[in-house]
C-alpha cells in the first residue's frame, strides 16, 4: 500500500512529519535571536477555540490548530529531498 516505484509512501509521510516537528523545534528556539526571527514566520490555521459536543454523560471537545513556519516548510522540503535520495 503507498507505494510507488518500490519507495514506501509511509517513510515519506513519517520523514515529512518529522521534518515539520524539527522545523517547529528549531523556529521556536531559533526564533528568538534577532537574526534568526524570520525561522519562526507563520500562520496558523484551524479552530482557535474548541467545539464542545455535551450529551450529558459525555462531554466531547474537538480542537484541531495547525502552525505553518518557514522553518517547517524548510523541514519538510529536507525530508522529501532525504526521501528522494534514500
Amino acid at each position: 500500500m503507498f507505494t510507488k516505484g518500490g519507495k514506501n509512501g509511509w517513510l515519506l509521510l513519517i520523514l515529512a512529519l518529522a521534518g515539520i516537528v524539527i522545523g517547529g523545534f528549531l523556529a521556536t528556539y531559533l526564533g528568538a535571536l534577532p537574526y534568526m526571527g524570520w525561522l519562526a514566520y507563520g500562520r496558523n490555521f484551524g479552530l482557535e477555540q474548541p467545539i464542545v459536543l455535551d450529551l450529558g454523560i459525555i462531554k466531547l471537545q474537538f480542537a484541531l490548530l495547525i502552525r505553518f513556519t518557514v522553518a517547517g516548510i524548510i523541514g519538510m522540503i529536507i525530508a522529501i529531498i532525504i526521501y528522494r535520495k534514500i
